[in-house]
């Protein structure tokens, strides 16, 4: 008989503190981002958007975070499979999802599971993924 050991979702407080983190990084670069956290059901956990970044960084962050959880990987070690020779180059348009696949989202891990994400957008794709890992090992 084996037995499982529940794992602690990620909270609100974990989610403030993630978008923290990644805009603290983004700060020390002066990079204007936006970063959203969402749960390990896919639901929207925390946002921000930072006054000055760029509109559209909201809806990359966003997306960014959902393919880094749909996938289970971060979006920068996903980027070679879907250009035009990759394995997985008709996935961004095979799904009716709102997939990203440029650097900048990573998974969040308790325990070895899967409990949520953090997207970042508004820098370069390797600023944006530098961001957000910084933000995923502040939770550690």
């Amino acid at each position: 008989m084996s037995t499982t050991t529940a794992v602690a979702p990620l909270t609100t407080q974990d989610a403030e503190a993630l978008v923290t983190a990644a805009r603290r990084a983004a700060e020390a670069a002066d990079v204007t981002v936006s970063v959203t956290v969402l749960d390990a059901g896919g639901h929207l956990l925390a946002f921000l958007r930072d006054d000055r970044a760029v509109l559209i960084s909201g809806e990359t962050s966003t997306r960014k975070a959902y393919t880094a959880l749909q996938l289970n990987a971060p979006t920068a070690d996903l980027v070679d499979l879907v250009k035009p020779d990759g394995p997985f180059h008709t996935l961004p348009t095979a799904l009716d999802k709102p997939l990203l696949f440029i650097a900048g989202g990573v998974p969040v891990h308790r325990d070895g599971r899967l409990i949520g994400s953090v997207g970042v957008g508004g820098g370069a794709p390797e600023q944006d993924h530098g961001f957000a890992t910084a933000a995923v090992e502040s939770l550690a």
